[in-house]
């Protein structure tokens, strides 16, 4: 997510959303966070995730069930 992005009608997760929303847990989320695979903004000690920054994760992350191996 670029430094221009326009945040006005962007919507904030907090941590523990996005780790019930991924189903994953809240440290996950924070190493993702942390990592840089997913862009977060920080009010003083807690993180918020904008929603279209899990969408897209989500989206990046899909796997196709298809195998090479026959």
């Amino acid at each position: 997510m670029s430094a221009e992005s326009n945040f006005s009608n962007a919507k904030f997760l907090t941590v523990a959303e996005v780790a019930e929303l991924m189903r994953v847990s809240k440290m996950t989320v924070y190493r993702l966070v942390h990592s840089g695979e997913m862009p977060a903004v920080r009010f003083g000690r807690s993180y918020r995730v904008p929603e279209s920054a899990v969408e897209q994760y989500l989206k990046g992350a899909v796997v196709d069930g298809h195998s090479d191996t026959a």
